[in-house]
């Protein structure tokens, strides 16, 4: 919490100071040149604790600098200290799109944010491009993303969701200074439903967020979600377009507790597992869908009192008739009903999971 004497640095704006005086919710910060300056106390950042200011008495009394005497440098904006966490050498990174005004999805604009959880620096590329571009991506974002952060890619509105039916993320890893671990570069596209922004239920709680978001996995415990290849001549053709004039606001990565009993959604619509479905059979495909139940319910079993909402859809019964066999005969201990229909519809399995 910042107090009256702290030294401070602005998060959103170059700069800093101490803290002369607080009113209300907001800080008067003093920088060097004794102006002072009104900022929200959400937008400070402690430096260094509060320590006693030094009187007029306690001030040594130096002697007027002659004219040959140099001006001192102006002091630097402090920027914040990298700490490297016990499990950051392994990658985990989330995109993850946060609305600013939950209750009224029709008008509100959105916040792209990329969470880097990992103790790695990342030159991150972020773009996309709409169903009708016949191929052609836009990049959004690209630059350094410092270890343990999550950073602000863009602000964008309904008028833009036509141009990101899919979002793309490009990285490489590495580290400042110091001996690390290679990590392979990789480049993972998802295919965003542009039409859960217009929805609440489709925004959930995120470990790195006070707010529900759509998050979407970019790497896993080190494991890209899922690799694209792409030609590299549109990749740097992509590049070469404008980034973002403003410098994106930045900050610390911030982990919320799970809770007991916290839901997870698994959607087993084929069209969320692979691009296209050519050549597949239903067998194939209802066998790729039973394969990934049984991934999340592999990842999640360790976790008594966890539930997971497998949405499967309505339609013939099939895939929910296969989860069920499957649950019976491999998971006896785990419970099944249907998920809330307020929520889900007809289409949903809500999953208690026991070891």
């Amino acid at each position: 919490m910042v107090k009256v004497n702290d030294i401070v640095r602005f998060l959103n704006a170059t700069g800093g100071g101490r803290v002369s005086r607080i009113e209300g919710n907001v800080a008067y910060v003093e920088d060097a040149d004794g102006f002072e300056q009104p900022v929200l106390l959400r937008e400070c950042v402690v430096v260094d604790a509060s320590k006693p200011k030094a009187t007029a008495y306690d001030r040594p009394i130096a002697p007027a600098p002659s004219k040959e005497e140099k001006k001192p440098a102006a002091p630097q904006p402090t920027e914040l200290p990298l700490v490297e966490t016990e499990e950051g050498d392994t990658l985990n990174v989330v995109l993850a799109f946060e609305p600013r005004e939950l209750r009224h999805l029709n008008t509100t604009s959105f916040d792209a944010y990329l969470v880097n959880d990992s103790n790695y620096y990342l030159y991150v590329a972020y773009m996309t491009r709409g169903d009708n571009d016949s191929g052609s991506w836009r990049t959004r974002f690209h630059g350094i993303v410092e270890p343990n952060i999550q950073v602000q890619l863009e602000e964008f509105h309904h008028s833009d969701l036509p141009e990101m039916s899919r979002v793309a993320v490009q990285y490489i890893a590495f580290k400042h200074g110091k001996d690390f671990k290679l990590k392979n570069p990789a480049l993972v596209e998802h295919r965003l439903d542009t039409t859960k922004f217009y929805k609440i239920h489709c925004f959930h709680d995120c470990e790195y967020f006070d707010s529900p978001v759509i998050a979407l996995d970019v790497v896993r415990n080190d494991r890209p979600a899922k690799q694209l290849v792409i030609d590299s001549g549109d990749l740097e053709r992509a590049m070469q377009q404008k980034r973002a004039a403003d410098r994106p606001s930045r900050r610390p990565v911030e982990k919320h507790a799970k809770t007991k009993g916290e839901i997870i959604e698994c959607d087993l619509h084929i069209t969320e597992l692979v691009d296209t479905t050519a050549g597949m059979s239903n067998a194939d495909m209802l066998q790729l869908q039973l394969d990934k139940f049984h991934e999340v319910m592999r990842e999640n079993l360790r976790r008594p009192g966890a539930k997971v909402v497998f949405i499967h859809g309505k339609g013939e019964g099939v895939l929910r008739k296969a989860l069920l066999d499957e649950l019976r005969r491999k998971y006896p201990r785990c419970e099944a009903q249907d998920a809330s229909f307020r929520e889900y519809g007809f289409g949903a399995t809500l999953v208690k999971l026991h070891p």
